[in-house]
């Protein structure tokens, strides 16, 4: 695919994007590059404490940010549970239940995201992301606002559903499912899969005319922009101008914001600073974690088909040069009998942990091996492996303070990464049997 300028060509050609490392065990370094000086030093131990437990495949956490301090948790089948941190406590009713609406029947299908808006203390407005099955034809992706009830914060009203996109997928498997709204432009990004099937037969990642395995961006308010373009179905959302592919009809999808993605599984904004950093899954070899300033005008191509990790050819059929395309910040080994599958993207500490802060998290699903690394911007990022998550890690989540949470699907758990008092001897995990 011919690739259309970026928008901001002159800024990105000034940035060292062609710099990665390569996750294998302990700490590692950038080629040729140095350790960062006077930062932060994080703490040696990984201290997961225990928050929520008996909950049903849970693939997501996030908050309102509406002052309540309350984590929302996702479950795959289709339900929204509340964790009440006042009265240290999962609320027994639901905050919402759709799973008569979602197709969960395949293990990567699911209730997949949740995003509220930025004014939900006003609108009451918050975003999900599921797979559903129409009947005849192709199971398709639907992104749909929900509003808080009018008599009880804590439940939903689940009549008011308004369908804002639907996306068709050619297979079960490689949804993406996570969306956010940015806190630098305000416009909600939706992370697409390639449509599945293995290597993406379809070529869906770098075809301009599909929205599959692309980060995309569109107004769900139906401000001032442009009429949606791509899609199935029902469509509630204008296109933001300053979308780098912006061209009317034909041609590029004017929703696209990013192209060659694989699988965005889970991906965020830094808070402090806007900046996207997206864990996309790889295809059996190479695991790969992608990242853009914010506000940078979009359009990279990120390489999918065509290259995975840090130019490593998968398909390269019809393909650019491999400098053509925007390679990531960090890889890591998927193959070879290493233990590790999939990465799970994480965030970038903003708490109120000193040791932690600026520090990026994520882990890998399979091995539950948990990474911090840190970089400023593209060019300088160094890694640790801190420490290993006691189950599937299928996603990472941030309260309103900026702390971090794991979430462990199989143990059906939340656990929280605890900086306030971490030491070699495990004596403050309260788990007896790590006391030396």
């Amino acid at each position: 695919m011919a690739r259309r300028p970026h928008q901001n060509a002159a800024v990105r050609a000034s940035k060292p994007y062609h710099k990665i490392w390569s996750a294998t065990a302990g700490t590692l370094l950038l080629a040729g590059e140095a350790l960062l000086a006077g930062g932060p030093t994080p703490p040696t131990d990984l201290n997961l404490q225990p928050v929520v437990s008996g909950l049903s495949n849970p693939v997501g956490l996030t908050h309102a940010g509406d002052g309540s301090g309350r984590l929302f948790i996702i479950e795959q089948d289709g339900v929204i549970r509340i964790y009440d941190p006042g009265t240290d406590a999962l609320l027994p009713t639901p905050f919402l239940d759709i799973t008569t609406l979602v197709d969960s029947s395949q293990n990567e299908q699911g209730l997949l995201g949740l995003a509220f808006d930025p004014n939900y203390g006003s609108n009451g407005y918050f975003f999900v992301y599921y797979t559903m099955d129409p009947g005849p034809g192709l199971d398709r992706t639907r992104v749909v606002r929900y509003s808080v009830s009018a008599g009880d914060a804590n439940v939903a009203d689940d009549t008011s559903a308004h369908t804002i996109i639907e996306i068709e997928q050619d297979s079960w498997n490689h949804n993406g499912g996570d969306l956010h709204f940015s806190p630098a432009d305000g416009y909600l990004y939706v992370g697409m899969g390639d449509g599945g099937g293995t290597g993406d037969p379809n070529n869906r990642a770098q075809t301009s005319n599909q929205l599959l395995g692309k980060m995309l961006r569109i107004d769900p308010h139906e401000g001032a922009g442009g009429a949606p373009e791509c899609g199935v179905g029902v469509q509630n959302y204008t296109i933001p101008a300053s979308n780098p592919f912006v061209d009317g009809a034909g041609g590029y999808c004017d929703e696209i914001w990013q192209v060659g993605l694989r699988n965005p599984w889970r991906w965020s904004f830094d808070r402090a600073t806007g900046d996207l950093i997206i864990g996309d899954v790889g295809q059996f070899e190479w695991e790969e974690i992608n990242f853009a300033f914010a506000l940078d005008g979009g359009g990279e191509n990120f390489g999918w088909r065509c290259y995975e990790g840090d130019g490593h050819p998968y398909n390269t059929a019809g393909c650019a040069p491999v400098g053509t395309y925007d390679p990531p910040v960090m890889e890591y080994s998927s193959g070879g009998g290493s233990g590790q599958c999939s990465v799970v993207g994480g965030y970038r500490y903003r708490g109120p942990s000193t040791n932690l802060y600026d520090f990026y998290v994520f882990a890998d699903y399979c091995s539950g091996q948990i990474w911090y690394a840190e970089g400023a911007g593209p060019a300088t990022w160094q890694h640790t492996v801190w420490g290993t998550a006691p189950s599937l890690v299928s996603a990472f989540g941030e309260d309103e303070e900026g702390h971090l949470y794991v979430v462990l699907i199989n143990s059906g758990s939340v656990l929280r990464l605890d900086l306030s008092d971490v030491f070699s001897d495990g004596f403050e995990s309260g788990d007896t049997t790590l006391w030396n």
